[in-house]
C-alpha cells in the first residue's frame, strides 16, 4: 500500500509526501475526515514510507519492511482500534509498554489509533502526557470524522491532515484499471464511502445482479407494477439477494436521478450509462418534481430497513409508493 495506490486525497497526500521529502516528520498528526475517504489506507502509506528501506516520499513495496507493513506484521507498526465502544486507558498503557522497547530497527516506530474521538478521557490524559514528551523517533497517526470530534488537548498537539469524502471519479477510474467492469465499478463509488468499500461491492457478484434486477423493475410501466413486485419477491426475497434490499433501494434512487439527468442534458453522469437510451425516450414520462418524489422514496424506504422495519415490507411501500405518483 503506497500513496500511489490512494485515490484522491491529493492534499492530505502532498502534505504528507513534503513531510517525507523535506524530513520534517511531526511527532503525530490527526487524520480528520469521513469514513471510507481513506484514512487508514493513508495512514498505512505514510507509515510503509517511513518504514521504506528505499527512501524517498512513498514506499517502494517490495523491501522486506515494506512487505511487513503490507501484511499487517511490523514489529514497529502498532494499530490500536476500540474495545467494545472506545479506546480505554489499559489500551494507551500497553502501546505505552511496547514502544518504551527498542525499536526493531534504526527508524521509526508508528503507531495509529482508529476512532480516536472514542478515547475515554483516561485515555486521552494518558496519551496526552506520551504526546507531550514523546520517545523519539515515534509518530503517532489519530484517525478521527472531525478535528472537533477529539479531545481539545489532543487536538493542539497533533498537526491535522484533512480528508474529504472520496473522489468518485478517481475510484471510479482506479477500479477500471484493476479491471472491475465500468458500469459495476460506476454504480459501486456512488454507493460505498471509499475505494476499498467501493471495491468490495464491484467484486461480488450479487451486486451486479441486484443491479439487473433494478434496471427490471425500473423499466416496468408503472401500470404494471403489481407484476413487477411479484417478479422482486422471486428474485429477491427467495434468494440471498433479500439480504441485500437497502442496496437496491439505493440503486433504485439513482436510477431515478438518471432519470433527472436525462431530463437536464447531464448524460455523462449518469449511473446507468448503459440504459441511457432507453431512460432518454421514457424519462419525460412524469415531471422532475416528480421523479425527485420517487428518488426519495427509494431513500426512505432503504432508511426504514436501518429502522428495522422488514425489507420486503419496506420495498413493496415503497413500490406503491412510486406507482402511485
Amino acid at each position: 500500500m503506497g500513496f500511489r495506490d490512494i485515490a484522491g486525497q491529493d492534499r492530505a497526500k502532498s502534505l504528507l509526501q513534503h513531510a517525507l521529502r523535506s524530513g520534517r516528520i511531526a511527532h503525530a498528526y490527526l487524520f480528520a475526515g469521513p469514513a471510507g475517504s481513506g484514512r487508514h489506507e493513508t495512514a498505512l502509506a505514510f507509515a510503509g514510507a517511513l518504514f521504506c528501506e528505499r527512501g524517498g516520499d512513498d514506499s517502494c513495496g517490495e523491501c522486506l519492511s515494506c512487505r511487513k507493513v503490507s501484511h499487517g506484521n511490523h514489529p514497529d507498526l502498532h494499530v490500536i482500534s476500540p474495545d467494545g465502544a472506545s479506546v480505554k486507558i489499559e489500551q494507551i498503557r500497553e502501546l505505552q509498554r511496547e514502544l518504551s522497547y527498542r525499536s526493531a530497527g534504526a527508524g521509526y516506530k508508528v503507531y495509529i489509533i482508529e476512532a480516536a474521538e472514542t478515547m475515554t478521557l483516561q485515555a486521552g490524559n494518558s496519551l496526552l502526557k506520551f504526546l507531550e514528551e514523546p520517545p523519539s523517533p515515534v509518530v503517532a497517526i489519530l484517525i478521527a470524522p472531525a478535528a472537533k470530534a477529539v479531545l481539545p488537548t489532543l487536538l493542539s498537539r497533533t498537526q491535522l491532515v484533512p480528508f474529504v469524502p472520496g473522489d468518485r471519479e478517481a475510484m471510479e477510474e482506479k477500479l477500471i484499471a484493476e479491471g472491475k467492469p465500468q458500469l459495476l465499478a460506476r454504480a459501486a463509488v456512488h454507493l460505498a464511502p471509499g475505494l476499498a468499500a467501493a471495491r468490495g461491492l464491484a467484486e461480488e457478484n450479487w451486486f451486479a445482479e441486484i443491479r439487473n434486477v433494478v434496471i427490471q423493475l425500473g423499466r416496468e410501466n408503472p401500470s404494471r407494477f403489481p407484476g413487477s413486485l411479484l417478479l422482486s419477491q422471486q428474485q429477491i426475497f427467495k434468494t440471498d439477494l433479500s439480504e441485500h434490499v437497502d442496496t437496491l433501494l439505493q440503486l433504485f434512487a439513482l436510477w431515478y436521478r438518471d432519470m433527472i439527468y436525462a431530463m437536464t442534458g447531464r448524460q455523462s453522469r449518469m449511473v446507468f450509462a448503459d440504459q441511457a437510451e432507453w431512460i432518454a425516450k421514457h424519462a419525460w414520462s412524469r415531471s422532475i418534481e416528480a421523479w425527485a418524489g420517487a428518488m426519495e422514496a427509494a431513500l426512505t424506504a432503504a432508511r426504514r430497513i436501518k429502522a428495522h422495519v422488514p425489507p420486503q415490507l419496506a420495498l413493496e411501500q415503497f413500490l406503491v409508493n412510486v406507482r402511485e405518483g
